[in-house]
């Protein structure tokens, strides 16, 4: 990476001069247009998990991301991290893990990321369900039920009303029921890697205003990479029944999956002046760097959902729900002896020690809700209050067995060693919210909307481990951290005329630390990333607030989108700082400000038989204070303007369909992303004081996607479809960081620690063929 830098004044320049001629052209066209321009199409979104009545999309004074399951299937995403990915503007998806069910989410640079102990600040809901689990916040998106996807709505920026962890924004999933997805639906694929796909659901309505909806999903795959087969399953049933004022729908989902996420792999290795020599993943694009790297989830859940219609003007809806998810990890890592532990890059000294360990972890999370909101239209008024208590407990447990590494770099347990014990946490975790909020009609064109909410969490944990200095496995005295916080927000949204809105916005909201980070705070007891715990110092809640203006345009021949300009600060943001060379041991601590701006831009255009939509954002992503990021070997010193890795600067979208007639439909789609920085070198060394920078940015990349589906008149709700993704093979990597290697370029154990460029390889082009029936 080059050297640190602040956002210089000729890029804030260059972006406000970008934001000022997009909204004085569409303020010139305002006027012209506005008889020429069709009104507004009036779209009710929800506006909080539970969404009530809704508000009319026009009247927010944010820019709200609706998508339906028609364009769901039209894109022929394979799941919803793909889909944002692809479509919408700021949304962007690290390949970290290597798996399409383990994406790593980014949007506006904050995370929803299936990873335990990264940095969530994207709040994931399915059916008003908070989905981010309990231990560590993360997001198992292999447990959304895909076939089931009604819509989904992305809310942007710290809004109160979705509760913890909204620090960038919110993704509410709906589910379908008998009512809006009766009859029969299917789907099946075949594609390249060994990947099958089989989905099939019914849903009906029957005598005295019963309904249901029953479905499975089933995925599995070989995958592209060495070592890397998966599969999954999901199952959704639902049944309920609407009378009168009454709708109450009972839901019971349950999955469970076996994923394999091989993660990063050295692209080159590094001497002391930063020359780069070819290595494993240079050598050989689906190679591993070590395995097995397992992950198995299990969920079941049962919940119901109440809504009344009071009067005409006002609904109760009530929410209650009950969960239990479970995950098992099995990782094959590099040995940790006592070496290591004191000087972290001292080789082993006798080749036939275990020069591998094989990491077992088990977690069991039961948590169970209750969420109420009252909604209603008086007058100019649109409002909500609203309710919500979520209580968790949480096991872990962590086992280690030496091992010994294989040919193909998997560690193989050591016969006669036993597992032991390294660390567990038994805990709990309560968090309560009430809220309230208003849309305010104070002129025919104008909406003033309002909203605050009260947050108030408590975690509590018992940590237990490894005592260095006696050997003993021990408990640490109960912890307990409460944390509260008062959020308020307040925007405008003015209708200039049919074809032009602007709105303004401001927000904020708060993320409290998780078990596993407070489990992780000592830099004198640092732990192993996902797995270790060791001790549980304070670690203060995040702050974020957001700032958010933009425009919303429908113009004349079908054209119609939104530009978006936003800023949002956080303090006492929980970052991870490593303590040794190989990048997985090492604690969380506060970092004092970090910042998120940028710009974001989408249009669509319906041209007769085309499709056409264009997507630009633009992102800033820095740490506004100075402090250090990584220690160990070396100090990664940071000052305010340093740009956060794993972020692109500029992000183009691009996807056009054309219906050619006959059944037939084509379509394409481009995403092009600039180069984004490497971990653990966003000061642009690899050593404490070296004059000579060394840049290990990873580079841009664009990749086109081509797909086409057919509809036979003859066979009413026949479809076949078929894709090619990365059509024309691009290679490229999705995240870097900057770690040692103990292998040669062949594979080869060496025992001797050298520096290398980590990465996360794209897939390569990929075909898959299927059909798909509606009856």
């Amino acid at each position: 990476m080059p050297a640190p830098h602040r956002v210089h004044p000729e890029t804030r320049c260059a972006l406000s001069v970008r934001l000022a001629l997009c909204s004085a052209a569409l303020l010139g066209m305002s006027g012209p247009l506005a008889a020429q321009t069709a009104p507004q199409q009036v779209e009710v979104v929800g506006t909080s998990p539970l969404p009530g009545q809704g508000v009319d999309r026009n009247a927010l004074p944010y820019g709200t991301q609706v998508v339906r399951r028609a364009a769901l299937d039209e894109a022929q995403a394979d799941n919803t991290t793909d889909f944002l990915g692809r479509r919408v503007p700021g949304a962007q998806v690290n390949d970290i893990q290597g798996s399409p069910f383990q994406g790593d989410l980014t949007f506006r640079g904050y995370r929803a990321s299936g990873i335990l102990g990264a940095a969530q600040g994207v709040s994931v809901y399915v059916d008003g369900v908070r989905f981010n689990e309990p231990f560590g916040d993360v997001v198992n998106w292999d447990m959304v039920p895909e076939f089931a996807l009604h819509s989904l709505s992305l809310v942007p920026g710290a809004n109160p009303a979705f509760g913890l962890n909204t620090l960038g924004g919110a993704l509410s999933l709906t589910t379908a029921t008998g009512l809006t997805a009766p009859g029969l639906r299917g789907e099946a694929s075949l594609g390249s890697f060994g990947r099958k796909k089989f989905e099939l659901s019914h849903g009906g309505s029957h005598d005295e205003g019963w309904h249901h909806y029953a479905g499975v999903g089933l995925f599995d795959e070989t995958g592209w990479r060495d070592h890397s087969a998966g599969r999954l399953a999901n199952g959704l049933f639902k049944i309920g029944r609407q009378v009168g004022d009454d709708d109450i729908v009972v839901s019971l989902q349950a999955g469970r999956s076996r994923l394999v996420g091989n993660g990063l792999v050295p692209l080159v290795t590094l001497d002391e002046n930063g020359e780069r020599t070819p290595d494993l993943g240079a050598l050989d694009r689906a190679a591993v760097f070590t395995h097995p790297d397992l992950t198995r989830n299990q969920l079941l859940q049962l919940s119901a959902q109440w809504r009344r219609q009071l009067d005409g003007r006002t609904t109760l809806e009530s929410l209650v729900y009950m969960r239990d998810s479970r995950r098992t990890t099995i990782n094959g890592d590099g040995a940790d002896d006592e070496a290591e532990a004191a000087a972290q890059r001292q080789p082993l000294a006798d080749e036939d020690e275990p020069n591998a360990t094989f990491n077992r972890t088990a977690t069991q999370q039961k948590s169970a809700g209750v969420a109420l909101a009252l909604s209603g239209r008086h007058g100019a008024h649109q409002w909500q209050l609203g309710a919500a208590l979520d209580r968790a407990t949480v096991h872990y447990e962590q086992t280690e067995q030496a091992g010994m590494f294989d040919a193909t770099r998997g560690v193989q347990p050591i016969a006669g060693e036993d597992p032991e014990l390294s660390a567990t946490v038994s805990g709990t975790s309560t968090s309560a919210g009430v809220y309230a909020s208003d849309t305010w009609q104070v002129a025919p064109e104008t909406h003033l909307t309002g909203a605050v909410r009260i947050n108030w969490a408590q975690v509590g944990n018992t940590l237990s481990s490894i005592n260095d200095d006696t050997g003993l496995f021990e408990a640490h005295p109960h912890e307990r951290f409460r944390y509260t916080s008062v959020n308020p927000a307040l925007g405008v949204a003015h209708r200039l005329s049919p074809a032009l809105t602007l709105f303004a916005n401001v927000a904020r909201n708060n993320r409290v630390p998780t078990v596993i980070e407070l489990g992780c705070a000592d830099p004198e007891e640092p732990c192993r990333l996902p797995a270790g715990l060791q001790s549980d110092p304070y670690l203060k809640q995040v702050i974020a607030t957001s700032f958010e203006g933009g425009a919303r345009f429908a113009l004349p021949g079908g054209v119609k989108g939104s530009i978006t300009t936003y800023r949002t600060d956080n303090r006492n943001d929980i970052l991870f700082r490593s303590t040794s060379i190989t990048g997985q041991l090492g604690y969380f601590a506060n970092f004092p400000r970090t910042r998120h701006q940028g710009l974001d831009l989408d249009a669509q255009w319906t041209l007769g038989e085309w499709e056409l939509g264009a997507g630009y954002s633009h992102l800033e992503a820095t740490y506004q204070a100075s402090g250090v990021l990584r220690m160990g070997e070396r100090n990664v010193t940071i000052t305010p303007g340093t740009r956060i890795a794993g972020l692109p600067r500029h992000q183009f979208k691009l996807s056009a369909d054309w219906r050619v007639g006959g059944g037939w439909s084509l379509g394409a789609d481009l995403q092009a992303l600039s180069g984004r920085g490497v971990s653990g070198n966003e000061d642009g060394l690899l050593e404490d004081g070296a004059g000579q920078r060394v840049d290990l940015s990873l580079p841009g990349y664009a990749l086109v996607n081509l797909r086409a589906t057919w509809k036979p008149a003859q066979v009413k709700g026949l479809e076949l479809f078929g894709r090619i993704t990365n059509a024309f093979n691009r290679r490229y990597a999705s995240f870097g960081a900057l770690a040692a290697t103990q292998f040669d370029a062949q594979g080869q154990f060496t025992g001797d620690d050298t520096a290398a460029l980590f990465v996360a390889p794209g897939a390569p082009r990929a075909i898959q063929v299927g059909l798909r029936w509606q009856y």
